[in-house]
């Protein structure tokens, strides 16, 4: 038995002459005093698949799994629950230590590995679709963490009673010890503060006032400035995506020089101005620039509002928090589209454009509850006192050691996501380039090929045409196109909601397969109707099967599939590049469809059915399944990335039954633990002499 395993384990015996006496670990161990148990590693031999058990679990609904959780294995019901056929009494506290391959000593809960695990492997962002792989990882974490609990206990079993564990008896604890992790790691996914919803509205008002300018030159274009020519309305709905990129580029820049609450506070302000410019415009070349400055903010609200919610987020909530901005931005599409029954008119459609700066004003107001990333701050100074009081308020935390635990996660997991490598030598700048090492590894280009694919096929399937130009569309078709605009409104958050059901059950690839080919058929629906070989009700139905298509594939996952399928430290890049992509693809659908639908008239959705019957060829053949997200692919990672490490005391019924230990007892272990090696030393000096 190595010197650190007999070390944690407690024991005490003397040396020859009976000069060294170790000092005992039981008052951290639920071994108690004078025994022995050797560390475990994890191996393709020792940690077997998914229990049973915890995979029936998985597959529950996410509500189901709340609701059962309690009921199954709650340790706030199990206070001083021993395991009774194992023989285990709950008399100490329990820690576990893990030893690292350069024979470093950490000492945490097995909670906060599982904490630890997911702030490294969940990217900064909150995303719409995240909650798979958040809960995957949980799911796969806490049977990871059981099974070396397990491992730990059979030995003790063996080395107290001669017997180990019988298969029935392994199993029963495996199961108990995996839920029972599993219930406690979940519990950021139900517990918010108040902060933190303030965060959430103040960063969806952003989404809602975007998606309130995606659709708002629809209803009133007959009205603004009328005679303008096709040309010049073109380009007012067209300059929203030219501001868009710029304004993403200007985000990331801002975000990092002013922080993310600074830059958020600009962009409300760009919101204002553009909104202002747009209702007080004398000409519409004038609405044009409030356009294209409204364009700057919603480019801008695109990358700093995933990072920002994302930064202050648990990683268990990043995939909820996506969701509701993602709700937030279709919700103000529709909204757009029901304020034009009453101001889009020769008199109110100035009021309409007023309306960004009205809602831009009122987030404005809630701004001094608006608190800054301290993933910003912590990069800046990892000393921060500012960051840690943010951090307490973020997660309700009472203790110093919670916060310090917490800021431990934050700094671990911007390593391990940087493309930084801290361990060249060479004395120069260590920063590496993430767009040209994606290139360059032959496993990540097809990834990126991938997505700027799909980001492409997001733009030109045509969904921007239907909701920058549906009236124009509608018209003929339906007696009031208005009416046709706001049932795609609608329908577009009906689909958003059945797509967040979907994205829990289905393949990523499976999804942009069923969205391609359901887009195409509706394509050649509406064009076959319009040419008359069917009802206009029917058209109007193709388009509605149109948009809700696009939501279950085309619309999220080219954005998730950058969040889920690469490493961390490419996420930011992908993302960037992805963001830029798209913004451009929108502008050219934006600025042509009138040409494009005046030329071809009913034809006109016939080049959307070609790149979407081409985008299901492409993910048919080429595009990758999201790979690593599934329990048991997640701990077989878990056990290769960890091969090189010793776990002691992975007691997680410990954990449950008692509160960790206090800083300063650690820091009195960890000190007695250095003190038992020189004495070691100095024993093994002495018998090496005789």
């Amino acid at each position: 038995m190595s010197e650190h395993t007999s070390l944690l384990s407690g024991e005490k015996k003397d040396d020859d002459n009976g000069s060294l006496r170790r000092r005992s670990f039981g008052s951290f161990s639920r071994f108690g005093p004078d025994v022995e148990t050797s560390g475990v590693k994890p191996s393709g031999d020792s940690i077997s698949n998914i229990p049973l058990v915890l995979e029936d679990w998985h597959r529950r609904s996410m509500s189901a799994q709340a609701d059962e959780a309690g009921k199954t294995l709650s340790p706030h019901h199990k206070k001083g629950q021993s395991t009774g056929q194992l023989g285990l009494t709950q008399r100490n506290r329990a820690r576990s230590f893990v030893q690292n391959i350069d024979g470093t000593m950490v000492s945490m809960t097995p909670v906060e590995m599982g904490r630890h695990e997911l702030y490294e492997e969940v990217p900064f962002l909150a995303m719409s679709g995240l909650q798979r792989k958040e809960h995957s990882l949980s799911v796969a974490f806490s049977s990871y963490a059981a099974q070396l609990d397990t491992l730990e206990t059979d030995e003790y079993m063996a080395a107290t009673t001669g017997k180990h564990l019988n298969p029935e008896e392994k199993e029963r604890r495996l199961s108990q010890m995996s839920l029972l992790l599993l219930d406690e790691l979940e519990v950021d996914a139900i517990t918010v503060t108040t902060p933190l919803i303030f965060a959430v509205l103040i960063a969806s008002m952003l989404m809602f006032n975007m998606g309130y300018n995606i659709s708002v030159m629809n209803a009133p274009e007959p009205f603004v400035f009328p005679g303008h020519s096709t040309s010049a309305w073109s380009m007012a709905v067209a300059a929203f995506c030219v501001g868009g990129p710029l304004g993403a580029v200007l985000a990331g820049q801002l975000a990092d020089q002013r922080g993310r609450r600074g830059a958020l506070m600009i962009t409300t302000w760009l919101f204002i101005l553009g909104g202002l410019v747009q209702a007080l415009a004398p000409s519409l070349n004038i609405v044009i620039v409030g356009r294209a400055i409204i364009g700057v903010a919603s480019g801008a609200s695109t990358v700093l509002v995933p990072i920002y919610l994302g930064e202050l987020a648990p990683p268990n909530l990043r995939g909820v928090l996506g969701t509701m901005t993602q709700f937030a931005l279709v919700i103000g599409i529709l909204v757009a589209d029901l304020v034009g029954f009453v101001l889009a008119n020769p008199t109110g459609w100035r009021y309409m454009f007023f309306l960004t700066s009205a809602m831009a004003f009122f987030q404005l107001l809630l701004t001094p509850f608006l608190l800054e990333s301290p993933r910003w701050l912590l990069g800046r100074n990892a000393n921060s006192n500012k960051a840690r009081f943010i951090i307490k308020k973020l997660r309700g935390f009472r203790y110093d050691e919670e916060v310090e635990t917490e800021v431990e996660h934050y700094l671990g997991a911007s390593k391990s996501q940087s493309c930084n490598d801290s361990n060249d030598n060479s004395g120069g700048s260590s920063a590496k380039n993430p767009m040209l090492e994606m290139f360059q590894d032959k496993k990540v280009r097809l990834l990126v090929i991938s997505t700027l694919v799909l980001q492409v096929a997001n733009q030109f399937s045509g969904i921007n045409a239907v909701f920058y130009y549906s009236g124009l569309f509608f018209d003929g078709v339906i007696e009031n196109p208005l009416v046709g605009t706001t049932l795609m409104g609608a329908i577009n958050v009906l689909a958003t909601y059945v797509a967040l059901l979907l994205m829990d059950k289905c393949g990523r690839r499976t999804l942009i397969m069923w969205s391609s080919a359901g887009m195409f058929v509706s394509c050649i629906v509406i064009v076959v109707s319009l040419n008359g070989y069917f009802s206009d009700m029917v058209a109007l139905g193709a388009v509605a099967s149109y948009v809700c298509f696009f939501e279950i594939g085309l619309g999220p996952i080219p954005w998730l599939i950058v969040a889920e399928m690469f490493e961390g430290k490419y996420v930011t890049a992908a993302m960037s590049i992805s963001c830029q992509l798209n913004w451009a693809c929108n502008f050219f659908v934006g600025l042509f469809f009138p040409y494009i639908n005046k030329s071809l008239g009913a034809y006109s959705f016939g080049p959307f059915a070609i790149v979407l019957l081409l985008t299901f060829m492409f993910a048919w053949i080429y595009l990758p399944e999201t790979q690593g997200t599934t329990p048991a692919e997640l701990q077989a990672e878990m056990v290769k990335k960890n091969a090189g490490r010793s776990y002691h005391n992975m007691d997680i019924e410990g954990m449950a039954s008692h509160a960790p230990p206090s800083q300063d007892e650690w820091e009195q272990a960890l000190a007695a633990l250095e003190d038992e090696k020189v004495g070691l030393n100095i024993s093994q000096s002495l018998s090496s002499n005789k």
